[in-house]
């Protein structure tokens, strides 16, 4: 059986930064892409990051540069780590192996 849990979130300022982990059990993370997705209060899902089997790397365009996906083989965990995070950053994130959702974490942040 397959299991995608995230941590991570929280409630922080403006300027802060906060690290999300999915860690896979079942899986490896390493076997095929990964996908972290945002859903803010009222809006659709939208594309955060995504991390590839070879370990290629790909962004929204809003989080170029603040942003930053990587993979741990040893722990089978994906991270995301967000720096200078903005209100406006304030979503529901969750990460995607295959066809498995993990069951979220909430990122606030205060202005």
């Amino acid at each position: 059986q397959v299991q995608l849990v995230e941590s991570g979130g929280g409630l922080v300022q403006a300027g802060d930064s906060l690290r999300l982990s999915c860690k896979a059990s079942g899986r490896s993370v390493s076997s095929e892409g990964v996908t972290w997705y945002r859903q803010a209060p009222g809006k659709e899902r939208v594309f955060v990051a995504v991390i590839g089997q070879l370990g290629t790397t790909l962004y929204g365009d809003y989080v170029k540069g603040r942003f930053t996906i990587s993979r741990d083989n040893t722990t089978n965990t994906i991270y995301l780590q967000m720096n200078n995070l903005r209100p406006e950053n304030t979503a529901i994130c969750y990460c995607d192996l295959s066809i498995y959702w993990g069951q979220r974490t909430q990122v606030t942040v205060s202005s």
